[in-house]
């Protein structure tokens, strides 16, 4: 499991996990983070960070809003917001993305609903 604390976490998810994280797996540079803004506006650090140290995929939340796409301006990055997953929040769907990285190359991204939030599903834990 990897992943970013989020800006309504407590201290012992704060201390578990980091603000950012970057990683590489099968060849793709890989930046998670849980505010970023969205193509084409990201916040300015964000911006920043994305002009020296490009990645090939962003994933960011906080939006609560899925959003995936390509951001030509930026080395043509994979951009990934995933949703919300949780119950609470305003969004009204839960959703959750996955996909595979093989050797420099994602394929078989999804977006995965998993019920109307605030509706517990007994089949999803």
């Amino acid at each position: 499991l990897r992943g970013v604390f989020g800006n309504i976490d407590d201290s012992k998810i704060r201390n578990k996990f980091p603000e950012h994280l970057w990683l590489s797996v099968e060849g793709l540079k890989i930046w998670i983070t849980h505010i970023a803004g969205s193509p084409p506006k990201y916040k300015p650090e964000i911006m920043k960070q994305l002009t020296t140290n490009q990645p090939d995929i962003l994933i960011c939340g906080h939006s609560h809003i899925t959003k995936i796409g390509r951001d030509v301006n930026y080395g043509n990055l994979v951009f990934i917001n995933p949703g919300a997953a949780g119950h609470h929040g305003f969004h009204s769907m839960r959703t959750i993305v996955t996909l595979i990285l093989k050797e420099g190359k994602i394929s078989d991204l999804s977006v995965i609903e998993l019920g109307k939030r605030g509706a517990i599903d007994s089949q999803v834990s």
